[in-house]
């Protein structure tokens, strides 16, 4: 809720202006003005400013600061502090008359107002907010769906080598006493011409199988392309599903595409067979090579950090459109039902039951050949593990009478039986509402969070199942020591990318572009290698045993490639130049950087960041402070009176950007957001509208001097992003904003929800642990998954 409370401005923002450029600069009349009350003092200037505010205020803000339409309509709420509020008062109201409400009687008011309706806390006390009943959002469908195919075949196991297992036959054969060759290829990226592709092979026959999963990083539009000269096939997702047949080879046809939906955190199996054959005629140049085109990325050959060896289990990637859910809050909720969620849900358990007729039945009958099919037992015993899975826990009588038998009695066709019970299953409050499970045992309670926090799907595996049956999961240590289990899982480290992604603002990216005049080599590659830095460093942060969230704001070094060392310049040079046996495959293996605390300032200088946050030409202070202040700071900014174009350049030509948005916003109705927001957005003016470091803007040193005015009344004051990531990092509004959003973006509920102090006591959690990211996600597990936390309204 945080993100859309307006902050104390009505129809007089333009006489606030003036004063807010006094009051939040820290050499502004007002910067002393009023003291800190404490104690029995406070307690007074509470009851004399309720007095005050009901003899003079209420006509215009409402008895409990509502607003009244015919006066000033805006609700007082935000996070303005009781000083911010008290010199807001002593200028400019009463309206008519601002000398009379002045000195403490202002400070007064703006006491009671803070303690009673305008702060964050006085609205939780006021309103106590509740976890609402939420439908599956848009991901959370996908992944139930994903492992309640998975609870049929397997889960994915987490291994840590990468590459796809490889075998090379002399010829057509898959012999043992025919393969020559056996390993890890790192990536399928092939040219063997008309030689042979390893000693003991002919190059005139032979055949090759890859082998391995691929693991889907984010959600989304995949292109997968193969390009061979030779016969090949190529299953995915679905051991037995071919997804590119060539084995009879076409003449002339020598590259494949196929686009899908894949979902982030699910493992892919994939194998790819190719076959060189001997032939009458010139024998062509054999080459192959495996690429993709990621959602937002350009095309490259699959890099072998989304690659593993092992073969593991088919599993699901849902192809139906899904409509967005709700992200105004700032992280996606399940509210909106409409037709177009209805119509969406329909096709996609259609889809799903349609997989489970043609694939998953089989798959079961072979692990189960050997037991009774009496009466269609098989049948109702498949049926019967599907429809418990995503209710997720134990049916009775009369739900499997219902759900499952009436349908295989009245049903001949087993696909058909199938497809019924799937329908009516997956379109069913009790799948479609996870929280709707008040009559489930504690630990099956447990369980269910559990797995809709880390994974926003159901529990199917059999680790949590054997838990819920032991009954172990009834405590917090239980709890506790099971999150930690699927902490480390591809679809918990999935979600906490993409958690930070948003975090940082770019989970909505859109293409970059430069002006192709001022920053030649600034394009969709340069960008796509901008993607894999920024990923490599997450993985990089999150995998040390500390995963310290100071890190993502502090590290001075970075991930990097030749192509980003050659735009960005020396601070981007490997730290150690790779050896030749170490010569990436592809072209995108990345290094660390060396370490430069001036151009390297954690992710808060990546320039994929940095880059997303400017114009075509120049930089953007404004949407820099806006993301700083909005994101980083978890502070609330209302919105501008009205949209403006920046001021172009060339009618300005001798100024910096930094005059140039001083100009811009010094009217007196600008100042009252932008004096906050300038002064953040400036600190990160050393780094141009790609990202790159400078020193020198228009022939005048770059002025990157800001400061912040915390929640406590602290004027920080820092020169350049350095002094800035430090302060953040060590800021406790940034340390409670990225504890909060961590919150919402995985309970999906507001925090407060969970107790009126919880945001507090999980912040100092947070740091006393040393800020260690994983341990805060199983913290945020354990507490939603405790019995009585967080209650559902409507469960």
């Amino acid at each position: 809720m945080r993100k859309h409370r307006t902050s104390l401005t009505c129809r007089f923002a333009s006489r606030v202006a003036a004063f807010a450029v006094m009051a939040c600069s820290p050499v502004g009349p007002f910067s002393t003005g009023f003291a800190k009350l404490h104690g029995a003092e406070e307690t007074d200037a509470i009851v004399r400013g309720e007095a005050i505010y009901r003899d003079a205020c209420v006509q215009c803000h409402g008895r409990e600061g509502e607003g009244v339409v015919d006066f000033y309509p805006d609700p007082l709420v935000g996070d303005s502090t009781i000083k911010e509020l008290a010199e807001l008062i002593s200028d400019t109201m009463p309206e008519e008359d601002p000398d009379t409400c002045v000195a403490e009687d202002a400070l007064a008011v703006a006491t009671f107002i803070h303690h009673d309706f305008y702060s964050e806390a006085a609205q939780v006390r006021r309103r106590p907010p509740r976890a609402a009943l939420a439908r599956l959002t848009a991901e959370q469908l996908r992944q139930s769906l994903a492992d309640l195919y998975s609870s049929v075949t397997g889960t994915a196991w987490t291994v840590n080598e990468r590459g796809l297992d490889a075998s090379y036959f002399r010829d057509s054969s898959w012999k043992d006493k025919d393969r020559k060759i056996k390993r890890v290829d790192p990536v399928v990226d092939f040219n063997f011409g008309k030689e042979s592709p390893g000693e003991g092979i002919d190059a005139e026959a032979y055949h090759i199988h890859w082998s391995g999963s691929l693991v889907a990083r984010a959600t989304g539009r995949y292109e997968i392309i193969l390009r061979t000269s030779c016969s090949c096939t190529l299953e995915f997702g679905v051991h037995g599903r071919v997804l590119i047949d060539n084995h009879v080879q076409s003449e002339g046809k020598e590259e494949f595409r196929r686009t899908m939906q894949l979902t982030g955190g699910r493992v892919y199996p994939i194998k790819l067979d190719l076959n060189q054959r001997k032939r009458k005629t010139e024998q062509p140049a054999a080459y192959v090579s495996l690429s993709w085109v990621p959602p937002g990325g350009v095309e490259e050959i699959i890099p072998a950090a989304v690659l593993l060896p092992s073969s593991e289990p088919s599993t699901f990637a849902l192809q139906a459109k899904l409509p967005p859910d709700d992200s105004s809050y700032g992280y996606e909720r399940g509210t909106a039902v409409n037709r177009a969620w209805e119509d969406s849900t329909t096709t996609a358990a259609i889809e799903f039951a349609d997989a489970a007729s043609s694939e998953l039945y089989s798959h079961y009958l072979r692990k189960h050949k050997n037991e009774s099919d009496e009466n269609r037992g098989k049948l109702r015993a498949f049926l019967t593990q599907l429809v418990e899975t995503a209710f997720r826990g134990p049916v009775d009588d009369r739900i499997r009478d219902l759900y499952i038998n009436r349908q295989i009695d009245q049903c001949e066709d087993d696909a058909e039986a199938i497809k019924q019970v799937l329908l009516i299953t997956l379109k069913s409050p009790r799948f479609l509402y996870p929280l709707l499970d008040a009559d489930r045992s504690p630990s099956q309670q447990a369980a269910n969070r559990l797995a809709l926090t880390l994974f926003d799907s159901l529990p199917s595996d059999s680790t949590l199942s054997g838990l819920v049956e032991k009954g172990k999961l009834k405590d917090r240590k239980q709890i506790e020591q099971a999150a930690w289990g699927m902490v480390r899982d591809y679809r918990c480290q999935a979600k906490i990318r993409e958690f930070l992604y948003q975090w940082f603002d770019l989970a909505d990216i859109e293409e970059i572009t430069k002006d192709d005049a001022i920053y030649p080599g600034f394009d969709l590659e340069l960008v796509s290698e901008l993607r894999h830095s920024f990923d490599r460093f997450i993985e990089d942060v999150l995998s040390t045993e500390g995963s310290d969230f100071r890190q993502l704001l502090q590290a001075d070094w970075m991930f990097t490639s030749d192509r980003l060392a050659s735009f960005y310049g020396d601070a981007w040079k490997p730290a150690e130049k790779a050896a030749d046996g170490d010569k990436p495959a592809i072209g995108h293996t990345f290094q660390r950087s060396v370490s430069d605390s001036t151009v390297h300032v954690g992710l808060l200088t990546h320039p994929l960041l940095l880059s997303q946050l400017a114009y075509h030409r120049t930089t953007s202070p404004i949407h820099r402070g806006v993301f700083l202040t909005r994101h980083l700071l978890g502070r609330v900014l209302r919105p501008p009176n009205a949209a403006f174009s920046p001021l172009n350049p060339n009618l300005h030509p001798g100024l910096t950007t930094r005059e140039r948005v001083e100009l811009q916003t010094g009217e007196v109705g600008c100042q009252v957001c932008h004096v906050k927001i300038n002064a953040l957005g400036f600190s990160l003016e050393n780094f141009d509208a790609a990202g790159a470091y400078r020193k020198i803007e228009n022939k005048k040193p770059v002025d990157a001097t800001g400061n912040y005015v915390t929640r406590k009344d602290e004027v920080i004051t820092f020169d350049g992003a350095r002094e800035l990531g430090d302060f953040l990092a060590g800021s406790h509004d940034c340390h409670r904003s990225f504890v909060e959003s961590a919150f919402e973006y995985f309970v999906k509920q507001p925090i407060a929800a969970f107790g009126p102090d919880r945001a507090d006591e999980l912040t100092q959690f947070f740091q006393s642990t040393g800020f260690n990211i994983r341990q805060l996600i199983v913290e945020i597990a354990v507490i939603a998954a405790e019995p009585n936390n967080g209650s559902v309204t409507g469960a």
